[in-house]
């Protein structure tokens, strides 16, 4: 099976999309991650350009509204203006953590009869604010519709449940079974992203997570398909600590995203 290194645009050093498309392209990923432009000829032009330098897309999207229909309604809104831009997917943050779980299942099933009529595959992250935020919570999801898939970004369940997972074996392993995407950011229990994965003290961190990726992949080479798609996506301030008083990030955002992709390159077994 073959991993797919996917660039978040989120916090990238160029000073136009142009610019990051570029640094993605010449740093060896095979596509970008990001929100597609509202604009529709703007929308078309990003689309000729990842073309023209023969990169792939994945469209990020996130729901928004007062209620479960509100967000339903900012889910096909985006959704279809992704699908425009011919992604390979869509992930999108999907819903709220504050709404009842019958209030979120209107965004899902919304989200599942559009992908079923399209035929662009949605995945779901799990995230602070969205009702994926924590591991139980995402299994009630996983209950109610047991053909979600998700993002898995196990750093913020590190944040939310302040710890490495390890009282969480079954609930990780039902999550890693339906995940179809990696953000590769390494959490810890006291907040969503470690200083920097090559640094001593985070090694434990970075041990746990890279388990869970490698259960990724082969739960997806098991599975038969032909490739999986990672992105690094350690992010800029106020994910990334800043010196006090100056705002000033402690380490080069960029350098640690395509080393996190250097290291994962050298400990995954694909």
């Amino acid at each position: 099976m073959e991993i797919r290194w996917f660039c978040a645009t989120w916090g990238m050093p160029g000073k136009s999309l142009d610019a990051n498309l570029e640094l993605a392209r010449e740093a060896g990923f095979a596509g970008v991650e990001m929100g597609v432009p509202a604009d529709a000829r703007e929308r078309a032009r990003v689309k000729s350009r990842l073309h023209e330098l023969g990169l792939s897309l994945i469209a990020q999207q996130w729901t928004t509204g007062a209620d479960g229909a509100a967000h339903a309604r900012s889910f096909e809104e985006q959704y279809r203006r992704s699908v425009e831009a011919a992604p390979l997917f869509v992930n999108s943050h999907t819903g709220r953590d504050i709404f009842p779980l019958p209030e979120n299942l209107v965004v899902f099933e919304k989200a599942a009869a559009l992908e079923q009529q399209l035929r662009v595959p949605v995945v779901h992250e799990t995230h602070r604010g969205r009702p994926t935020f924590s591991a139980m919570s995402t299994m009630a999801l996983l209950d109610a519709v047991p053909q979600l898939r998700l993002t898995a970004d196990f750093s913020h369940w590190c944040c939310v449940h302040e710890s490495l997972l390890e009282d969480l074996g079954p609930q990780v392993a039902r999550a890693i079974a339906a995940s179809r995407h990696v953000h590769a950011r390494v959490g810890h229990a006291e907040a969503p992203q470690v200083t920097d994965p090559r640094a001593p003290e985070w090694s434990k961190a970075l041990d746990a997570h890279v388990a869970w990726w490698q259960a990724v992949v082969d739960s997806r080479r098991k599975a038969g398909d032909a490739f999986l798609t990672i992105c690094p996506e350690f992010g800029p301030p106020d994910y990334q600590v800043t010196l006090p008083g100056t705002g000033k990030p402690i380490s080069d955002l960029w350098e640690i995203n395509r080393a996190m992709r250097d290291i994962l390159i050298k400990r995954l077994r694909v």
